[in-house]
């Protein structure tokens, strides 16, 4: 339990710091991109949906949308997402599936051992048999549940 909660702690710090990073991508690159087609800064798209929209910030008039600063934040996100999950989850996952088959070989070379040994023990068992009914006067049992001749 206290490693799951260590490992949790780490991943907030690591996704806190990580924060900043994706931040500074998205307003060094990617709103510079967006600035190619339009305004650089995305939190400039809006759309009125009741008039009239005149003036910015708290002097604006009319009921606007600010779909621009979604636009911002789901970028976020995506870039923030598949950085996680390229360079943390997927490495992971592909090492566990590694460290998962080479149990399983060694299981199936556990028992492919083990299919053996039974196997020669069943030989020998069957040797004995035949051993003991050519001995006459002793048990054929495979369970080993009988006598020997000399009483034993």
């Amino acid at each position: 339990m206290r490693g799951n909660v260590v490992d949790l702690a780490v991943a907030v710090v690591i996704g806190a710091a990580f924060t900043n990073i994706v931040n500074s991508v998205v307003e060094g690159i990617i709103n510079p991109l967006v600035g190619a087609f339009g305004t650089q800064n995305l939190d400039g798209y809006t759309s009125c949906l009741k008039g009239p929209c005149e003036g910015t910030g708290d002097a604006a008039t009319g009921v606007r949308i600010l779909w621009g600063s979604v636009l911002g934040a789901t970028l976020q996100f995506v870039i923030t997402a598949a950085v996680v999950y390229f360079l943390m989850v997927l490495p992971m996952a592909k090492y566990l599936a590694r460290v998962e088959a080479r149990r399983k070989a060694k299981e199936g070379a556990h028992e492919v051992v083990e299919v053996t040994e039974l196997e020669v023990l069943k030989e020998i068992r069957d040797a004995l048999l035949v051993e003991r009914a050519q001995g006459g006067g002793r048990s054929t049992r495979a369970d080993g549940g009988g006598q020997t001749g000399d009483g034993r």
